[in-house]
């Protein structure tokens, strides 16, 4: 089992995930950041967000947005993209977010899956509420306020042992990639 504050998977970009094979799998809700997970730092959602929610609403999934920008931003996002509930200000790591958009979906931490592109505030707040995490990398790096700046040299560091930890890992589980997709760490996965 990987420390708290790793994800339980590491890729390029949502738009890499099989999400058809997630519901497979019987994950029901998605939770996602918004900025720099979906689009970039404060951008609108455009017809490619649009798109992408349509495709995951679909498939039969609940999909939230869990943000600690404010309302305005946040609700603007969520009602462009027609989610099924969001929660600004979310305080994350806190778990209370993650429990209240959760509670909209009508999900369990068992069903339901968390993604976004902070490991000190996304990713640590999902595994402490028990779900699956999967970590992006950010849209665009560095065109952030200097607090997320910092926290982001911080993470670097941090990501330097992921791969350590990974060979050591328990389990196996990885979330399924579409052919174009691609895992950063896939060779620490390998042992090479």
């Amino acid at each position: 089992m990987l420390p708290l504050i790793y994800p339980d998977d590491y890729i390029s970009s949502v738009r890499d995930i099989d999400f058809a094979a997630l519901y497979e799998e019987g994950f029901r809700g998605i939770i996602f950041d918004i900025d720099n997970t979906l689009v970039k730092n404060n951008a609108p959602a455009d017809a490619g967000a649009r798109a992408f929610f349509k495709r995951l609403h679909s498939y039969g999934f609940k999909v939230t947005l869990l943000s600690n920008n404010k309302e305005p931003r946040v609700q603007k996002f969520a009602d462009a993209v027609q989610a099924d509930g969001y929660y600004y200000k979310a305080g994350k790591p806190m778990r209370k977010g993650y429990l209240h958009v959760m509670g909209l979906m009508g999900t369990k931490p068992n069903n339901s899956i968390f993604i976004g592109d902070q490991l000190f505030t996304d990713i640590w707040g999902g595994n402490r509420t028990g779900l699956r995490t999967v970590m992006v990398r950010p849209v665009q790096k560095w065109n952030e306020e200097i607090k997320i700046i910092l926290k982001r040299i911080a993470e670097d560091f941090m990501m330097l042992f992921y791969g350590i930890f990974l060979r050591y890992r328990a389990d196996d589980w990885q979330v399924p990639l579409l052919m174009s997709g691609r895992r950063i760490v896939e060779t620490a996965r390998q042992g090479g």
